[in-house]
């Protein structure tokens, strides 16, 4: 058991899990750091010949103490791919790190990653490691490299160059021992061609690359996914639904999954909660009746703008509601995959009249 001082709290260090002990009279921050049980190969790899082509290039990676960089769609299981490698490789007995990049602001991210000194700034009351420190001698996995700030991405490079940073208002350097993992929905050669994103930096994390495909395109995987989640979520809830039945694995295999292993997941966790086969069944038929284009008069002038505007109107629904259930109604998360600002999709929510099927905002 170790511990480390993260200004007024306590990170103790137990059993592969980071958690968050408040000190008396201060306020608890949130902490997303978590190394939790891996599925089993069988489950992150399939049995598909694209997956298992990547397992056999993901095993040599993990071996070797290079930079990975994981690309793939939303929902495609880059952050298990990420800990699966951590779990192979020589740093496995250190701490595995992993910062959400998109969810922490971008004025308070380089705190977050490196950390501060006493007075750096004002309400800096004590001195904070970051989570570069806390990785030490373990994996720092950055999910979303592509939302981090240009600025911020100089300091990465430095650290990745020399293995030393310096906290916000430190003097010196701190050298850290740590195995860099990077994950991307974007495709970074567009970033940095628009002036998002560093070249330098993009060739020192590109060392190895790992693009994950879509799920569609490993259709075959889905019965033995379906029957992963079905197990676990089963346990977890207590649960007495049924086993997946053929009629419904065959639904699956016919489904397009724009939100990929997650929107699975999503669908078997509704599954165990309701036990009823139809009511999934009935969500995945209404997912497929993609709106082409709307009905015509069949007699009578058809007003041309009028009619593209709906149809317009009713493939931006769809494809929002398509996003919204991917990302289990996260609107956040929603915004970034459909690339429009978080008060834009509000507004077109709004505006189609969509309601998500339970509680599950943010």
């Amino acid at each position: 058991m170790c511990f480390v001082s993260c200004g007024a709290s306590l990170i103790w260090l137990l059993r592969g899990e980071l958690t968050e002990v408040a000190l008396a009279g201060t306020q608890r921050v949130p902490l997303t750091l978590r190394m939790e049980g891996l599925p089993p190969e069988e489950a992150i790899f399939g049995r598909s010949a694209v997956m298992q082509e990547l397992r056999q290039k993901v095993q040599k990676f993990a071996a070797a103490s290079v930079p990975v960089l994981i690309q793939g769609q939303s929902g495609t299981g880059k952050g298990v791919l990420a800990r699966y490698i951590h779990s192979r490789s020589s740093v496995a007995a250190g701490p595995f790190v992993s910062v959400n990049c998109a969810a922490i602001p971008g004025t308070l991210l380089e705190s977050e990653l490196f950390g501060y000194e006493k007075g750096a700034f004002t309400g800096a009351y004590a001195s904070k490691p970051g989570r570069v420190e806390m990785a030490h001698t373990g994996t720092l996995f950055l999910d979303g490299i592509d939302e981090i700030d240009l600025p911020l991405q100089a300091k990465l490079l430095q650290l990745l160059q020399d293995a030393q940073f310096s906290r916000i208002g430190g003097r010196e350097d701190i050298t850290v021992q740590i195995r860099v993992i990077c994950a991307t929905s974007r495709p970074l050669e567009h970033e940095i061609a628009v002036g998002r994103f560093r070249a330098d930096l993009y060739y020192r994390i590109n060392v190895a690359t790992v693009e994950l495909p879509t799920l569609r395109s490993r259709i075959e995987d889905v019965p033995q996914l379906a029957r992963y989640f079905y197990e676990r979520l089963r346990k977890r809830y207590k649960s007495s639904a049924a086993p997946i039945s053929p009629l419904l694995l065959k639904l699956f295999e016919q489904h397009t999954w724009p939100g990929n292993i997650r929107e699975l997941e999503n669908l078997m966790e509704r599954y165990v909660i309701l036990g009823s086969e139809e009511a999934i069944s009935e969500e995945l038929v209404s997912w497929e009746r993609t709106p082409i284009a709307p009905e015509l008069p069949t007699n009578g002038p058809i007003q041309l703008k009028k009619v593209t505007r709906k149809a317009v109107r009713e493939l931006e629904g769809w494809i929002i509601l398509s996003a919204l259930e991917a990302n289990r109604w996260n609107r956040k998360r929603a915004a970034r995959d459909l690339r429009i600002s978080y008060r834009s999709l509000l507004y077109k929510i709004r505006q189609a009249g969509l309601n998500p099927p339970h509680a599950r905002i943010a």
